[in-house]
């Protein structure tokens, strides 16, 4: 699989031997995380009508992203003491086991223990994978490899939210849980020999924060359930549960993310910041359109997973040929993918009205797609490049918690806008219009994120 980059060959260098084990194993743990997204996306409606109502639609979304939080503290701070290799081995294992507990739900507090399983496995192997990057892959090589993940979506893109509908229809969305189950098994068989190429790591390292960052971890992930909550209960309660989460989360945040993050300061501050405005931006509608389909334009469960394919392939699309092109600037790349993000987005919102046919969310959320794949792969790249060699995990994991912590809060405001305006053809576009202003602000603050020099 030669490639050249600007004349000289990096593909060779991905799949070197010493490296290709290293490939393999970060690319099936991306697709094994892709595959769940894709597939558990689709079914959401099916499961909630089963288990819960419209009303707790958002909730198995919010109790898998607030896990994945402490997911990833806990992972950054374990990869900064110890190195990647049992992180990587754990987070398959502790994922699996969500599969097979979600997958065997009979009532929605079974379903939502195994979605938080999910979440810190994921948030675990997201950081971990981070790091690994940073240890085995030079700098002139890492927006291949970025592209190479990207493309990890491909396979579950086309197979995920069609398979999942049909199996959903066709059997039980217990299915789509419990299917991926193998995979998982295959993915520990495969990623075992990578991380066995890393040797163990050279000494303890500068795990930072310790205990203290664990805690914070813990702190803002319970303020995010509880700020979901209370959204979704407008009374007394809610009131008193609100203002406990924001006493919680607001030190945790100042405790786990750089300074001067909300104030978009120059440097990793400002791409922590853009981390988070493009997963609240594209995450959140990603998670309820196929209820806007499914709701609004009657589409079945399959059909309803088409545009979330559409704007997977575009990611990939985008990300692969970024990785082809390590001498642009990545913060110009950023700005492109943040605009393109959001004129999806106000494309979307007839639609989600609507007041136009659903078979132009297909066009709308694949022209998002495109504008993922250039600002995440952007992202990631702007993230190692303002990194020492201490500071991989802690600043990956910062990025990663800011990703997951706006995703939670904005689909938990999607879940209290379906309480308040009742019919989805109502809330979701007023949904669709505050996470454009998000793409808008990333665009803004796109060129803070430059490397000097």
């Amino acid at each position: 699989m030669a490639g050249t980059l600007g004349g000289r060959a990096t593909q060779p260098g991905v799949w070197a031997e010493g490296r290709a084990p290293t490939t393999v194993g970060i690319l099936l743990l991306i697709s094994l995380t892709a595959f769940e997204s894709m597939g558990v996306g689709t079914a959401m409606p099916a499961v909630v009508a089963d288990l819960g109502g419209v009303t707790r639609y958002a909730w198995p979304f919010v109790l898998f992203l607030a896990a994945a939080v402490f997911g990833t503290a806990f992972g950054g701070r374990w990869c900064d003491a110890r190195g990647p290799r049992l992180p990587l081995l754990a987070a398959p294992a502790v994922f699996g086991v969500g599969l097979a507990v979600a997958g065997s739900a009979d009532a929605m507090g079974q379903l939502l223990a195994g979605r938080v399983l999910q979440g810190l496995g994921a948030g675990i192997g997201g950081v971990a994978v981070y790091v690994l990057v940073a240890e085995v892959y030079p700098t002139r090589l890492r927006p291949a490899v970025f592209g190479l993940i990207s493309s990890a979506w491909v396979l579950p893109s086309l197979a995920g939210p069609p398979l999942a509908g049909l199996v959903t229809e066709r059997l039980s969305w217990h299915w789509v849980f419990l299917g991926l189950l193998p995979l998982v098994g295959l993915a520990l068989a495969l990623v075992l020999p990578a991380v066995r190429a890393l040797g163990p790591p050279a000494g303890v390292r500068d795990g930072r924060g310790g205990t203290g960052l664990v805690l914070a971890a813990l702190a803002a992930a319970l303020g995010v359930a509880g700020l979901s909550w209370a959204f979704e209960t407008l009374d007394a309660r809610g009131a008193a549960v609100g203002a406990l989460a924001l006493v919680m989360l607001v030190p945790a945040l100042r405790r786990l993310l750089p300074g001067g993050v909300l104030a978009a300061r120059l440097g990793i501050a400002s791409v922590v910041a853009a981390r988070g405005l493009v997963a609240g931006a594209f995450f959140t509608v990603g998670s309820y359109l196929p209820l806007v389909l499914t709701s609004t334009h009657g589409w079945s469960l399959a059909a309803a997973g088409t545009p979330l394919v559409v704007a997977s392939l575009g990611w990939s699309g985008a990300a692969a040929w970024q990785g082809r092109r390590p001498e642009l600037d990545r913060s110009a790349m950023l700005r492109t993918g943040f605009a393109t993000i959001a004129a999806g987005q106000l494309g979307l919102l007839p639609v989600a009205a609507g007041l136009l046919p659903g078979w132009l969310a297909i066009c709308f959320w694949g022209l998002s797609g495109l504008g993922m794949g250039l600002a995440f792969s952007a992202i990631a790249y702007l993230t190692l490049a303002h990194s020492d060699a201490a500071d991989v995990g802690r600043h990956s994991s910062s990025a990663q918690l800011l990703d997951q912590l706006a995703t939670a809060s904005f689909i938990g405001l999607g879940g209290a806008l379906l309480v308040l305006l009742v019919s989805p053809a109502v809330a979701l576009p007023v949904l669709l219009a505050v996470v454009a202003v998000l793409a808008v602000t990333g665009a803004a603050i796109a060129g803070r994120t430059r490397v000097p020099g």
